[in-house]
């Protein structure tokens, strides 16, 4: 997918870039406002949804959270989510377990696995922390 260049897709995509967050559209709607106020965020929405069409951007959907999130970071890796205060958080997984998990799905399976989404849910070492006190 070819896209025209656009200054507000632009920092959009500069936002998830400096972000580790997985922000919401609203999130990156509100930063983008800044610099473009006109912005609508149904303008953001599009934006999205066309740099995760595009590859250029992992779009994720947590079902806990009931909402997308969005994350810069395309090569495959998986996520924590708070139980607490839903923050999500890139896991350190060695990447050859990636293809281990799709071939033990293979087994026995008479289709084709393609790829596997997968996250983790517990309590952030921020909320425990705030527990402890």
């Amino acid at each position: 997918m070819t896209m025209k260049y656009s200054r507000q897709r632009a920092a959009i995509l500069s936002y998830l870039q400096s972000r580790k967050d997985h922000p919401t559209a609203e999130s990156v709607y509100s930063s983008v406002k800044e610099e473009f106020p006109n912005i609508s965020l149904g303008t953001v929405y599009r934006n999205l949804n066309q740099l995760a069409e595009a590859g250029m951007i992992a779009k994720h959907s947590f079902g806990k959270l009931g909402i997308d999130r969005f994350d810069y970071n395309t090569s495959p890796h998986y996520h924590f989510v708070c139980n607490c205060c839903n923050v999500v958080i890139d896991l350190p997984l060695e990447n050859d377990i990636f293809s281990e998990i799709d071939a033990q799905a293979s087994k026995g399976f008479d289709g084709l696995v393609q790829e596997h989404r997968l996250y983790f849910c517990g309590i952030c070492k921020n909320c425990l922390n705030r527990q402890a006190k």
